[in-house]
């Protein structure tokens, strides 16, 4: 790597960094006002929040490095052609495909860091996230385990190790203190569904009474069962699939995506600074950033949605709109060549 090129890396990540810094703040101010509204749900206060705030970070981070990689791009590579930095580098033998290279050789180092903290970093702080906001609105909630979610209502004790699709519970099962704190009663079922009103059907239900002088088993087709589960209490154990790394969950193509957006935003960046006059203020170099990122983000959103009601093939709706917007960023790069 020569010193030009050094140079234009250094100050991409410079800018990119910084554009995550606002981006990340304003997210975080958008997100806190909106949690204000759960304030004094169950002991869910300042503190609570500012936690949520924390451990939802990295995967607000994961998601805003293409938009922040886009704008600090633009910002930087306009400042240079702004100062005429960009003419003294092609002067120097620089050339347009030479500082095009810088940029990607940024998007790299930026992809890397992306998915280290996309894979590593983000579904366990999610995951911690939700347990902390739930656990603090919901008193039933002990400890969301390897085995499933664990919940205590008054002397019983409740393992689900299963949320099925539809949102019903499989693999239940419930264990019962008695006063001197013994086991009583151990039940085990094979689905529950909810009705409303605090009550689940279950269904297939193994029943053991136990006490010092024997042990009585019996079963039921069905059996009602008031709990006071709260629906939002099964967010800790399904977290929202795009929070989820790639080897938990390769179906969800967004996440795979994601890198490739990076790179393609910040190709598009180049030719708009290139071929954009000198005199083009900051504040229209952003207004730029800000449509391509939007403009992209509405297309993928729709293109997205039209596989889901056509049921097409999921890679191919969602490498689309990436690889049209690169094929038109290398088109602007080929046009800015000549």
């Amino acid at each position: 790597m020569n010193v030009l090129t050094g140079y234009i890396v250094r100050e991409i990540l410079k800018g990119s960094f910084v554009a995550m810094l606002v981006l990340l703040t304003l997210f975080n101010l958008f997100t806190f006002t909106d949690e204000l509204k759960d304030l004094g749900e169950g002991s869910y206060g300042i503190k609570e929040i500012l936690y949520y705030l924390a451990l939802t970070s990295p995967r607000v981070f994961y998601e805003l490095v293409p938009a922040s990689a886009l704008l600090g791009s633009l910002f930087i590579l306009g400042a240079m052609g702004n100062n005429r930095e960009l003419i003294a580098m092609r002067a120097a033998g620089l050339s347009i495909f030479g500082i095009i290279r810088a940029v990607m050789l940024a998007g790299v180092i930026l992809v890397v860091i992306s998915i280290l903290v996309g894979e590593f970093v983000a579904p366990v702080t999610e995951r911690m996230a939700q347990l902390i906001k739930v656990s603090a609105q919901n008193k039933q909630v002990l400890m969301n385990a390897k085995y499933g979610l664990w919940l205590r209502e008054g002397k019983k004790f409740i393992n689900i190790r299963q949320i099925e699709d539809d949102g019903n519970l499989a693999d239940i099962s419930i264990y019962e203190l008695d006063d001197q704190q013994h086991l009583h009663q151990a039940m085990h079922a094979d689905q529950a569904v909810f009705l409303g009103n605090q009550q689940w059907n279950m269904k297939n239900i193994k029943t053991s009474e136990i006490s010092t002088q024997q042990m009585l088993a019996s079963t039921q087709d069905s059996q009602l069962w008031k709990s006071s589960i709260a629906p939002n209490l099964l967010k800790i154990v399904v977290v929202n699939p795009n929070n989820l790394s790639l080897y938990d969950l390769a179906n969800y193509w967004g996440r795979v995506v994601n890198p490739l957006v990076t790179f393609v935003m910040l190709l598009l960046s180049a030719p708009f600074v290139i071929g954009v006059k000198r005199g083009v203020s900051v504040g229209g170099r952003m207004m730029i950033g800000v449509v391509i990122g939007m403009g992209f983000n509405i297309i993928d959103k729709i293109v997205g949605h039209i596989g889901l009601i056509y049921n097409l093939n999921p890679p191919l709706m969602a490498f689309i709109p990436s690889l049209t917007v690169l094929a038109l960023a290398l088109f602007a790069v080929k046009r800015v060549q000549e």
